[in-house]
């Protein structure tokens, strides 16, 4: 009789094998010329700003009850506290060990999205998490413990997103700054004199090109003026306002960004009863959104699983060229991967697992759900590549960084 341990085993080593080869397929489609490293900063893009934002209302407004809200608060506050000590552990690490600052993002920050999802998706071809929730049911079990390290990302994106930007291009825009004369692009009447707008859409040549709208003139020189308008009354409404108030909405400025704002959709989505029914319901039960919106909705959120990771594998066919190029490919310093190493894959386990484990066998805090304790001991564990490159690419870093990042 096979050991369940060596199943378990195997499984894990065939689910790795799975996101290997989808980051190898990256890799080659890179190698071929088939994608340029401008498009895969584009899909990362993306992948953040519209992908993501489906997959979470789909995910989130399918998954989340009203009688279920309950296995989600064990969630946001283990995400908070894991996130917070990692950021903690990061800064030590940088300091102590005289890292790059771009260091801090890559300990701090792991992969809460892509990979856990791609990871799940085979687990359950494999089987192995089966023994979590019981023959028959490993799809609903899967299906749970995507949303749960989904209700994870929404915590942790919100604090990488909103302070891992400043981490990794903090120094250069400084620099960006300082060269800038006027020190801002925004002139007082709302007009940006470095407005990408009259350029890019041929209102002022008559070339057309690919970034020119389909839109007539009069309808993009109307979409630009209310555009303006609306950003110097809201700036001049800030700017009057007590200084609390600008505080207050500078802090939730930071914050927001799509994948939260997917967030909040899906969960009132989730916890409405009538939006529930409409959006999930089957036709004859009231979800006249399902076939349709929801079906879009979903079709365009199940993509951000691979093409993230490909992504990946584009720059670091990028860094692997340039190396054997004997060019410059960026720098990967030995402390800096022994400081993500012991962090991701031996402190968090060490810290995780007998946490978890401990208070699921001797307390009643955590809801007896076998497969949110697992979600909950893996949630800290993890490469950090795939997170921090997004939010590289997002924050406009150098490419050096970029490609140090990759590798």
């Amino acid at each position: 009789m096979v050991s369940p341990l060596l199943v378990s085993f195997l499984g894990a080593i065939q689910a790795s094998l799975s996101v290997l080869l989808t980051i190898g397929c990256g890799v080659i489609a890179a190698q071929f010329g088939l994608v340029t490293t401008d498009a895969a900063e584009q899909v990362s893009h993306l992948c953040v700003n519209v992908l993501l934002p489906c997959l979470l209302i789909t995910k989130l407004g399918s998954e989340l009850h009203l009688d279920t809200i309950m296995n989600y608060v064990p969630i946001i506050i283990w995400a908070i506290l894991f996130t917070i000590t990692s950021i903690i552990i990061g800064k030590a690490a940088v300091a102590f060990f005289r890292l790059p600052k771009w260091a801090l993002p890559v300990i701090a920050f792991n992969n809460t999205e892509s990979l856990p999802l791609l990871l799940l998706q085979s687990l359950e071809t494999t089987g192995v998490l089966a023994t979590l929730v019981g023959t028959g049911q490993t799809s609903d079990g899967i299906e749970r413990a995507r949303t749960y390290f989904l209700a994870c990302l929404v915590i942790n994106n919100t604090i990488t997103f909103s302070q891992g930007a400043k981490w990794i291009t903090g120094d250069q825009h400084k620099q960006d700054d300082s060269t800038d004369p006027e020190g801002q692009h925004v002139q007082e009447n709302g007009q940006d004199s470095h407005s990408p707008v009259d350029s890019e859409n041929g209102d002022d040549s008559d070339d057309p090109n690919e970034r020119t709208s389909l839109l007539p003139r009069k309808v993009v020189s109307w979409e630009r003026r209310v555009k303006n308008k609306l950003t110097s009354r809201f700036r001049s409404y800030f700017q009057a306002s007590p200084k609390p108030v600008q505080k207050a909405l500078t802090a939730i400025g930071t914050f927001a960004s799509p994948p939260f704002i997917g967030a909040v959709v899906g969960i009132t989505i989730g916890l409405t009863p009538p939006l529930h029914r409409i959006f999930f319901n089957d036709m004859d039960e009231g979800g006249y959104f399902n076939a349709w919106l929801t079906s879009s909705l979903k079709n365009v959120g199940e993509l951000f699983v691979s093409l993230q990771v490909i992504a990946v594998g584009v720059k670091l066919s990028l860094s692997l060229r340039r190396m054997k190029e004997g060019e410059e490919a960026g720098i990967l310093s030995l402390g800096t991967v022994l400081s993500v190493t012991f962090v991701r894959f031996i402190l968090w386990p060490a810290i995780s697992i007998p946490i978890i484990w401990a208070l699921a066998a001797y307390t009643d805090i955590l809801p007896n759900d076998p497969m949110l304790w697992w979600a909950l001991m893996m949630m800290p564990i993890g490469p950090t590549a795939m997170k921090v490159l997004a939010l590289a690419d997002i924050s406009g870093a150098d490419q050096k960084i970029r490609m140090s990042i990759a590798l």
